[in-house]
């Protein structure tokens, strides 16, 4: 099991050495790596990563309210829930940023540098910034809210029965945790 250890610890050691020397990149072929970056704005990963458990926290926290409290308590406590996850939101997501602009550099460019050649960097630059893309994106919201819209018209006679039911048991089990 030790040698086992010493073995992936070495392994490990060379393959951040590796990654270290690796060939440096040209001038050119770094600008046009530095050009998908900023075109990619992968920087905004952290954010998107701290959302998915922020507005988790936020919906069981107004599940939890829910038949528990008076509709102004509720209210005015969701509120403040809200509130507290939007000031979590602005005082973490510039921690995030920045650290994933501190580790953009040594990650992700070395690999764009090296999977990618100039000319393909080249063609993903032209995607990045094509007119059609742009459209297609100014599209998405509008294309989700109708999709959206629709699969909810198609199943609430399937869906809300279910989720009421749903409801009500887990309503049923908080009370009868919360019960002495």
């Amino acid at each position: 099991m030790r040698k086992i250890k010493h073995h992936l610890a070495l392994l490990t050691l060379s393959a951040a050495c590796l990654h270290a020397y690796a060939a440096p990149v040209s001038a050119s072929k770094q600008a046009l790596v530095d050009h998908v970056l900023k075109l990619w704005n992968i920087d905004n990963i952290g954010q998107s990563m701290l959302q998915v458990p922020v507005a988790d926290a936020v919906q069981q926290a107004r599940a939890m309210l829910q038949g528990r409290a008076a509709p102004d308590k509720r209210d005015a406590a969701m509120n403040d829930i809200v509130g507290e996850a939007r000031q979590f939101m602005n005082e973490a997501t510039p921690i995030t940023r920045a650290s994933a602009d501190k580790l953009i550099p040594t990650t992700i460019a070395p690999m764009l540098a090296e999977r990618y050649t100039e000319e393909e960097l080249k063609q993903l630059i032209a995607i990045l910034e094509s007119p059609v893309k742009k459209k297609f994106e100014a599209m998405l919201p509008e294309m989700q809210k109708t999709l959206g819209e629709g699969v909810v018209a198609d199943t609430r006679p399937v869906i809300d029965p279910k989720l009421q039911g749903l409801k009500e048991k887990i309503g049923l089990r908080l009370r009868a945790a919360v019960t002495p």
